[in-house]
Order: C-alpha cells, then structure tokens, then sequence
C-alpha cells in the first residue's frame, strides 16, 4: 500500500500518494494546471514551463509536472508571479513560431493556440531567431514542419518508448534546437514505420500527413474514371469527433450517405475486404498447422507493423501471414472481379480507401501493391482528411440522414468490424477457424481473452486436437517484448496478431486528434472500440465465412481459399530492410544533442 502525504494546493487540503507530483495532485483534485510538452509516463520532462507554480519555502518556481510532492507541502497555482512566468514563456515559444495559424491544418484543434487564447496572448514582445527550415515532404505519409515545432519532444518520446523505433530526436541548442534526423536526412531515408504516432503526439502542426485530398478530387472530376471509395472499421467509430459529436458514436450510415454526396460512384465497405481476409488468414494458419509451416504465423494488416517487421525483426518475415491487408485486397477484387462483372475496364477504376492510418498511404505505394500493373488502390485518405472533404464540401454531417454501403459487395460481417480494435483480428479469425474445426457454429461468439487494453494478451483457446495458443500485441514496443520472448524460447504461439498503433486502428495516426483534456477526462481506446463491438453486436453475419458476398466471390472467381488465383491478388511478400540507426549516438557530429 503506496503511503500517503497531506498537501495544500490552492488552499484545498489532499491527501494523496506520496510518490505522486504536484501536477498530478491537482488533477486528482480538479485544479486544472496548464501543460504543453507533458505526456504522462511518456515525457515527464518540464521542459516547456508552463505547468509552472509557487511551493512555499521554494526559491524558485517549479514545474508541476516533474515536482514530487511531501507531506506539508504548500502549492499556489494561479498567483500574480505564476500567471506571469507562464504568460513569459509561452510568448517566448511563440516568438520563434509560425504562425499562419489561419491556414494550418491544426488551426482550432491546436494547443499551442489554445493556451494563448486562455492566457490572453496578445502582441508577442521577443523575437525569435525565425529560422526558416526546409520542409521535409519526402516521406510518402507523414510531412515534417519544423518551423512550428515548438521543441516539445513528445514526438521524439512516442517514437523512442512507446514505438522503440527512435528515428528523430533533438539536435543542436537555443532557439537553434530542432527536431529531425540525424545528417538532415528525410524522414523517408530512415527506418521510420510511417505509424503516424508523432502526428497524434504533436501538440501544434508540426507534423501531419501526407495529403491526398487533391487527388482525390481530381480524380472525382475526371469524368473517364470510375471513382469508388472504401472506409476501415475504425473511421465510423472516430469521424463523428471532427463534427462535435461525442467520443465512441457510430456513424457508418452518415459516413456512407456523405461519401455519396462527395460524389463517389461506389460507397464500398472495407469489412468486406476483412472478411476476405480471414478466409484466406484462417485458411493459411490451419495450413501451417497441419503441414508443418512456419510457426507462429503473425498477421499482415498493419503495415507499420510489417516495416517494423521488415526493419527490426526481419528474421520473422518467414512468419508473417501472406495476406494482403484488408484495404489492399479489397482493391485488387474491386479491379478484377467487380471490374468484370461491373463491365467496367479495370484501368478505369480508381480506388480511395478511408484508412485510420498514415502508414497506408506507404502501403499503397510499395511495388508489391498491384496485380498486372494495376496499383490495388489509387489514393489514401485518413478520417481527418474526409471530414475535411466533407466540411469543403458543406455537407451537414450532422444532420445527414443515414444511408447504406453499395451492392454487388453487399454487407459485411460483424467480425469485419472488430478488426478496427486491438485484438479484433485475432479474435474474428478465431470465430472462423474454430468454427471449422468444431464443425459448427460456436456457443460463445466473443473471445473476451483478445480484447482490451493490455499491452500483450495471451491465450489459449481449446478447440478439437489441438490447444491453439495465442497472442495480441499492439503498439511496436510490445510487439518488440513478444518477439523477444518467441525468440529467447520464453514463449510458443501458433498464431500472433500485432497492430503497430498502440490499442488499434481506433486509435490510429489518422484518427481525429482529440484535445488534451478529452484524452485527460475519457477513455478513447474504450469509447471508440466500444462502438465497433456494439456494431457487431447488432449486425446478423457475425462470421466472415458466412458472409453471402465472400461466398458468391469464391464460387465464382477465386475457386477457394489460398488457391492459386486467390494468391495472384489477395497475396503478396514482404522485404529484409536496412535498420537505421536509433540511438542517436552520432548526433554530435550534426550538432549537439541537447
């Protein structure tokens, strides 16, 4: 039992543990201190001082967010001298800042700009060096700005403990200090997993995607092309933030209707590729089980995940599952077999996929994406950049009565729609290949063991002749802890899932980015993984193999799964990568680390 201290914080008298800080002592007490740089657990560094108060008996003023608290203690956060220093130095961050805020795609949604609303910022009295740094757009999904960077880290702590990919870090010193790579090199030239993190960690607009936005409205216009769209399961569970509406609603036949008013020629839905992709996954795992195949066999959907794979662990490509992620296949069947039976010549279908992540729009562009030269999917969309359609566009989000996905691709199953939570995968391949060895439907549908939050879940699940034994892991660092362990002997699976965003594509880098108070007062992951559990709950296909389109698809085109044909344009290979170095060890020849 953690011991506990009596303290003073504006007068209001806590009791609270001892190992606490003072930042921490006044949220539990809803004394709202502001913070900037502040990550809890993951950049506790004080480096922006905004979280600045007065502790009685202290010389100076301390940062909240980095001072423990004692038994005793007196705290003071909203006196002449703090309101002061916080006003000082934030004018300081601002005066080396650019701010167009009118025209940056965090306007609104900044905190930097929030925080000089609350603290009545006016004329800002210093100026700044004004350096003006190059932009870095090489990357194929994520922009660097360093002339908004504000210097925070939290960037640079997400990549470095939460991904253990480590690819930027801080260079030089002063107003000189920037965030970057090594060697002023793009981020495109490094082992940088395209996860998007550092864009959900980025308090201002120094980091966001890679838009395609013009693409696609360009392709919209172009009268010759037959433009369809596709949506992931985790956009209707997060869109609805962009239009103020509450964290976790589902807006599947909003987002349809509106997709239709942007004036797409099909509104398809990406469950149907899941479900695909769990005939051919589960058919693949049973496969390696009983022929003796590689072991554990690890999911493909995430492709920051794959190059994490690629990168850091290329010793278990052997491991990973053949399949295409869901988006991709959908693409590849959307210019074959819709393309046939649609009439429609293949190269004049353009794809959109809607995905919750940047790292799709790498995914995209790598050459094994594409069947007979044709690239599975034209364009990749996040959940920010439709609800910025859609705003462009006047339609009333809102208010837009609900509509639904477009045939011949029909509705998808409910374990399609859980594939945007951490765990879903797994547990959607479980429902099928269960259900194939039992030979019949299942009397508990939910594998409860895959779900939640914890950062590596293990399983076992007893089905006939064999004990399948499991594991979930989101976010690379922990994919890093399990492969870790399967390669020291620690641990034996059949079969792994990993997710490169920590809790899922819910929580995605191209998911809506909420404000630090929401992500201080709610549960997003919960919220948002909720709302695709009730779908599923509530639809009447909840096994992807009962799905009547996929069905049709196979008698018709792809014979079976994992048959030749299906293996053409569901299935592709992946590559051995150069690790770029992470631990920045040879920053001082660049500049000095700060």
């Amino acid at each position: 039992m953690m011991e506990k201290v009596k303290i003073i914080i504006d007068g209001k008298i806590l009791e609270v543990p001892s190992d606490y800080t003072v930042l921490k002592a006044a949220r539990m007490a809803h004394i709202d201190i502001p913070t900037l740089c502040y990550m809890e657990g993951i950049n506790e560094i004080g480096a922006c001082r905004m979280c600045l108060v007065e502790v009685k008996g202290a010389r100076a003023l301390q940062a909240s967010c980095v001072y423990p608290v004692r038994e005793g203690m007196e705290v003071y956060t909203n006196t002449q001298k703090v309101r002061t220093a916080r006003k000082a130095n934030l004018e300081l961050i601002l005066s080396n800042h650019d701010r167009k805020c009118t025209t940056c795609v965090r306007s609104e949604n900044c905190e930097l700009q929030r925080l000089a609303k609350e603290l009545n910022v006016g004329d800002i009295p210093f100026e700044g060096e004004n350096i003006n740094y190059p932009i870095d757009n090489l990357s194929a999904s994520i922009v660097r700005d360093n002339n908004k960077c504000i210097v925070c880290r939290r960037c640079v702590s997400v990549c470095e403990k939460v991904q253990t990919t480590g690819v930027i870090g801080a260079k030089n010193r002063g107003f000189k200090t920037e965030i970057g790579v090594p060697y002023d090199k793009s981020l495109k030239d490094t082992s940088c997993i395209m996860c998007g993190q550092c864009i959900q960690a980025c308090p201002v607009g120094a980091l966001r995607e890679k838009e395609h936005i013009e693409r696609v409205w360009n392709a919209l216009e172009n009268k010759d092309m037959h433009v369809v769209v596709q949506t992931a399961p985790a956009v209707r569970a997060a869109l609805g933030e962009e239009f103020g509406l509450p964290v976790g609603t589902c807006v599947t036949g909003k987002m349809a209707a509106a997709l239709k008013r942007l004036g797409f020629a099909k509104v398809f839905d990406t469950n149907t590729g899941a479900d695909i992709t769990i005939m051919e996954e589960g058919t693949e795992l049973l496969d390696r089980i009983n022929n003796g195949g590689v072991l554990p066999m690890i999911t493909s959907c995430s492709p920051g995940w794959i190059k994490f794979c690629e990168h850091y662990y290329p010793e278990f490509i052997p491991n990973l599952s053949s399949c295409k992620s869901p988006h991709t296949m959908l693409g590849a069947v959307l210019k074959s077999y819709y393309a046939d039976i649609m009439g429609i010549a293949p190269e004049k279908i353009f794809v959109v996929s809607v995905m919750p992540c940047t790292a799709k729009k790498y995914e995209i562009d790598r050459p094994e994406m594409e069947v007979d030269s044709l690239r599975d999917v034209d364009a990749v969309i996040t959940t920010r950049e439709l609800a910025r359609m859609i705003k462009e566009a006047r339609i009333d989000f809102v208010n837009i009565d609900d509509e639904p996905f477009d045939n011949p691709l029909g509705e998808a199953s409910g374990a399609a729609v859980i594939f945007g939570a951490t765990g879903g995968v797994m547990e959607a391949a479980l429902r099928t290949v269960a259900k194939k060895l039992t030979g019949s439907p299942l009397d508990e549908i939910e594998f409860k063991q895959t779900r939640g939050q914890e950062g590596i879940k293990e399983f076992e699940i007893n089905l006939p002749n064999i004990t399948l034994k499991g594991a979930v892991a989101h976010g690379t660092g922990n994919a890093r802890k399990l492969l870790d362990n399967v390669k020291s002997g620690k641990a034996q699976y059949h079969f792994i899932e990993v997710m490169a965003c920590p809790g899922g594509c819910v929580t995605g880098g191209g998911q809506p980015i909420p404000s630090f108070k929401t992500k201080n007062e709610l549960d997003i992951f919960s919220l948002r993984a909720n709302a695709l559990y009730e779908e599923d709950r509530s639809l009447p296909v909840r096994y992807s193999d009962d799905n009547e389109f996929v069905k049709k698809l196979y008698e018709e085109y792809l014979g079976e799964p994992n048959s030749h044909k299906a293996h053409e344009i569901l299935h592709t290979n992946y590559t051995k990568r150069e690790k770029y170095s992470d631990d920045f060890l040879d920053m001082t020849s660049v500049g000095e680390t700060v």
